[in-house]
């Protein structure tokens, strides 16, 4: 096997590893899911190149999710839009939604579809991912709260509300207790996998640039 082959073979995991992010934000992520919308009914895709190490790959939005490939779709003559950044700044602004840098990468095609895709890095990146999650899961708690309160069931808790105030306060406590704890746990979590997903991306950039 030829350095290219490997450098292929490197760049497919690699996409394969990006595509898998992008859909699990998909999932938790209402927000970035309505920004793909208007990409995914037109099929739009999108070329990507890269400077240090040099990389050519393609996104296209469809009703599957956002497809990458290294090859240009063959329902397409030419990308929608064409992105020109260095590696690091298109990892930088997809893991971290960060509006700076996500105006620092060079976008060329029509106006309105630069538009939809820099919303589109605007709302993608980890930092979405753990935010969709967060929502999921305090949603169904919510819900799960609010089922759990029959008219019945409140009248008896206003009945037994003085007998059991000392039990509540100290609930009350030992939750607000969990919850930094939680929060703690959610904060390192966030930036392990911030640090581990950012290590493997250019772990496999670099060994392309040598290889290449």
């Amino acid at each position: 096997m030829n350095q290219h082959s490997i450098s292929q073979s490197l760049l497919s995991v690699a996409l394969i590893f990006a595509e898998s992010v992008i859909t699990l934000v998909l999932r938790f992520d209402a927000n970035l899911r309505q920004t793909v919308y208007p990409l995914a009914k037109n099929n739009t895709v999108v070329c990507i190149r890269t400077y240090l190490p040099h990389l050519q790959f393609y996104a296209t939005f469809s009703s599957k999710g956002v497809l990458l490939d290294s090859d240009l779709p063959p329902s397409h003559q030419q990308a929608d839009v064409i992105i020109n950044t260095y590696t690091h700044q298109l990892l930088n602004a997809v893991v971290s939604n960060d509006i700076l840098q996500i105006n620092k990468i060079t976008m060329r095609g029509a106006d309105d579809k630069v538009a939809e895709v820099r919303l589109f890095l605007m709302q993608l990146g980890l930092v979405s991912l753990f935010q969709g999650i967060i929502r999921t899961v305090k949603g169904k708690k919510d819900d799960g709260d609010s089922k759990d309160k029959h008219p019945t069931e409140l009248a008896d808790y206003k009945a037994r509300i003085e007998e059991q105030q000392q039990q509540i306060n100290a609930l009350s406590i030992r939750n607000r207790e969990l919850e930094v704890s939680i929060k703690e746990q959610q904060n390192k979590l966030k930036m392990t996998l911030i640090a581990l997903g950012v290590a493997v991306l250019i772990a496999i950039a670099a060994l392309i640039a040598w290889l290449i």
